[in-house]
């Protein structure tokens, strides 16, 4: 057996020390860093709200477009304008074969010559009749015989002189002729082609007022009103700018869209504005919303303790609650009637995630 030395003897006092020592180390661990701040989305309240007027969308239309067709039955034998030209009042369009028409007044002139001779006979035998009847050589029946056929003759006369009419107006009607200067944009008439009363053969696009055609919708159509200045521009050349105003509004939205369809007169349409084209037209934004309200995205308003609630994002870049008065709800936003000042910026992504005095990064919305 070995006897322990005072060696053995002071490591074993110094082993209990040690492992005292080495668990308050282990108690002292430094404290975690905070994590950094998250990024924020934001808008600067005003500098959007105010520049953003209404852009739609339409379609460059003429404002006077007719469906032309023949007045008569017939068979083209002539077409003399195509798709895309360019006609004037009074120009022939087409033409019907007049070989029935020509016949059908031909008959009806002779109706009239017949009709003529009858009556002349007819104001002889009353001219004689009268004269006989005031010698006293015949009865007044005999004469008022005469006097009714006297009548008769003069009311077929008038009868068939009118049909003559009618014939002659059929020949002409065998050409289809323009009714306005305009650009042709339909027609259905070949050659050969059998046509009947009223059948649509060509439409004719007025090319002297030019509209655009936009469907507004139902929540903003209280922002058009009649007459109000706009801007317009084509899709085709976005460099040109033309101005219009609105002529008409829809008193009916479509039953389809829910939209309420508006025209807007181009005031210097050139020819480079042509039917079909696609136009955008920009509406002058109201007063009162220039004034005293800002539009936000509607994914920057969030409610709380049920209070409409916007985060602020404050000068020391901390997220802070603000309550504020909701307007209408628009397809671009939401209008803020009170709680929010010009140059403010708000969070518009995440908002249900941020917590009140929350150290958030702002990063500013894209410019669109």
């Amino acid at each position: 057996m070995k006897i322990p030395t005072f060696e053995d003897q002071h490591m074993n006092n110094k082993l209990p020390a040690l492992l005292l020592l080495t668990l308050l180390a282990g108690c002292n661990k430094p404290a975690p860093s905070e994590p950094p701040p998250r990024p924020a989305l934001v808008r600067v309240v005003g500098e959007k709200a105010a520049a953003n007027a209404m852009t739609l969308v339409g379609e460059v239309r003429p404002r006077y477009e007719s469906s032309q067709g023949f007045r008569i039955n017939g068979k083209i034998i002539e077409r003399k304008v195509d798709v895309g030209a360019r006609v004037k009042k009074g120009q022939l369009i087409a033409r019907l074969d007049p070989a029935d028409t020509h016949l059908s007044a031909t008959a009806a002139q002779a109706d009239v010559r017949a009709a003529e001779a009858d009556y002349a006979l007819a104001l002889a035998e009353a001219m004689r009749q009268r004269q006989l009847f005031a010698k006293k050589f015949i009865s007044a029946s005999a004469l008022d015989i005469r006097e009714a056929q006297l009548k008769t003759a003069a009311a077929r006369l008038a009868q068939v002189k009118a049909q003559a009419h009618v014939s002659a107006n059929q020949s002409q009607y065998a050409n289809l002729t323009a009714d306005r200067d305009g650009v042709m944009v339909m027609i259905h008439a070949e050659p050969g082609q059998v046509m009947q009363v009223g059948e649509t053969v060509a439409i004719i696009a007025g090319t002297q007022e030019t509209d655009v055609l936009v469907a507004v919708p139902e929540s903003r159509i209280t922002e058009v009103k009649l007459t109000a200045p706009v801007i317009i521009k084509m899709w085709a050349d976005q460099q040109k700018t033309y101005t219009g105003v609105v002529r008409e509004i829809a008193p009916v939205a479509d039953s389809a869209t829910r939209a309420f369809n508006v025209r807007i007169t181009i005031n210097n349409a050139d020819e480079l504005v042509k039917p079909g084209m696609t136009a955008g037209v920009k509406f002058d934004q109201p007063n009162d919303l220039q004034d005293a309200e800002f539009l936000i995205p509607a994914s920057a308003l969030t409610e709380i303790n049920g209070n409409k609630t916007v985060w602020v994002i404050d000068p020391n870049n901390k997220a802070q609650p603000r309550a504020v008065v909701a307007g209408p709800f628009r397809e671009d936003g939401v209008v803020i009637a009170d709680g929010l000042q010009a140059g403010e910026k708000i969070a518009i992504a995440g908002v249900h995630t941020l917590i009140k005095g929350q150290q958030v990064k702002p990063v500013i919305e894209a410019a669109p």
